[in-house]
């Protein structure tokens, strides 16, 4: 079983990645357990708050910044500056490179996953769910 990934992701950035305008999702800090092929879901932060769909991870990429920028600057869906403020402090960035991206027919609020699973809390960044969590979530977003 691959892992299953559960990030947090700003409105902006969600609606981008499923218009197809943004296939790469940047991060400071590569989750050290995602791999090429593994799942990610999309928990979309304030003040939509709620888990909206997935998408496989293609590529995973660690590179210096300048060098990352050259590679994603036509599909990361932000401005050179936004990328550079974003990327302030640190030498390398990480491109996790999206395929196969799916929207659930019904976004999964924050109110209705924590009925089903209580103990599940929204990351910050990111954090792993077990094939089980997956299983309800999903079950929640495609009904």
């Amino acid at each position: 079983m691959s892992n299953i990934l559960l990030l947090s992701i700003r409105p902006e950035y969600a609606t981008k990645i499923f218009n197809h305008t943004k296939t790469v999702e940047l991060r400071r800090v590569r989750p050290r357990l995602l791999n090429e092929g593994d799942l990610v879901v999309i928990y979309v932060s304030s003040p939509e708050k709620a888990v909206v769909g997935s998408f496989n991870v293609d590529n995973i990429v660690e590179k210096p910044i300048a060098d990352l920028w050259e590679e994603v600057e036509n599909i990361a869906g932000i401005s050179n500056e936004e990328f550079y403020d974003y990327y302030k402090g640190v030498k390398v960035g990480v491109g996790i490179f999206l395929k196969d991206i799916h929207r659930f027919s019904q976004p999964v609020e924050l109110h209705r996953l924590r009925n089903k699973l209580p103990n599940l809390k929204p990351p910050q960044s990111f954090r792993y769910l077990t094939a089980s969590q997956f299983k309800i979530v999903n079950s929640l977003g495609e009904r």
